[in-house]
């Protein structure tokens, strides 16, 4: 895969200075590849809850791919958007496993950026009738695995659904590196967001797009390391390759901004 001297990725140590806000729209609008947040959660709370969720692991579910697999603990709202009944009883079912294992990873994350970023607000989104948005999703990569070239674009996949999430302006991700793997498992952000006319190379039945939609275009590598959280923007094509050895292990949610101003934010799995 190509590499890009000219796109790169930002790396800042929390526990030496706090991440500038504008961080946020380079994120936006292209200019960073990967915001990279070092010591940003405490390492006992890191590691006491690490150990909790990999005793939910019994509860992860897979869907398969001709081309790869999605393994996950919580559900995951692009599988559900014909669903929205079964997505919100599967949030509810999951937050409530995670709160009574102790898991209180998400929250944490959350709170830390809220505070480094100064943003107003950053919870779970809610639809107007009450119903919460599951808080994050845990994925499994396990060795063999390949996340193939992709983006995830509510406002766009969503455009025909009557969710609020639809109506955002921009949209975030923000990831937790649980356990990296042996080898393999680097993330590949592509300096390119999703186009209506990049629909020729969607391949049916598979996960993702023929790798010709990013031809040309620059490419940033990024190795997470065991309790590196970073920001992308996901509407970019990205792909994750394949792993060996120990699983990759993440936890991870969407960020949604309703407007330019980017102070307040919702999240969702």
């Amino acid at each position: 895969m190509p590499t890009s001297d000219t796109w790169d990725r930002v790396v800042v140590d929390v526990r030496e200075q706090r991440p500038d806000p504008a961080l946020l729209r380079d994120l936006v609008n292209g200019r960073a590849a990967v915001v990279v947040l070092r010591g940003l959660l405490r390492e006992d709370a890191f590691t006491r809850n690490l150990a909790r969720v990999r005793e939910l692991f019994g509860s992860a579910s897979t869907t398969q791919y001709v081309n790869g697999t999605l393994t996950t603990i919580g559900p995951y709202l692009n599988k559900y958007l014909d669903d929205l009944d079964g997505y919100f009883q599967a949030a509810k079912e999951s937050e409530t496993m995670l709160a009574e294992a102790s898991f209180d990873l998400a929250a944490r994350t959350r709170q830390e950026l809220r505070e480094q970023f100064g943003l107003q607000s950053l919870e779970p989104a809610r639809e107007p009738d009450g119903r919460e948005y599951a808080g994050s999703v845990v994925r499994i990569h396990a060795d063999g695995v390949r996340n193939p070239l992709h983006n995830d674009n509510i406002m766009r996949d969503a455009r025909n659904v009557d969710i609020v999430l639809r109506d955002l302006a921009y949209q975030l991700s923000c990831v937790v590196c649980l356990q990296e793997c042996t080898s393999g498992g680097e993330l590949w952000m592509y300096r390119k967001p999703w186009e209506a006319t990049d629909e020729q190379h969607k391949i049916p039945g598979h996960l993702g797009y023929d790798e010709q939609v990013v031809a040309g275009v620059p490419a940033h590598e990024f190795k997470p390391r065991t309790g590196d959280v970073y920001l992308i923007n996901p509407t970019r094509y990205h792909a994750i390759e394949r792993v060996s050895g120990t699983d990759r292990l993440t936890m991870g949610f969407f960020i949604g901004f309703a407007d330019d101003a980017l102070d307040s934010a919702v999240v969702w799995g």
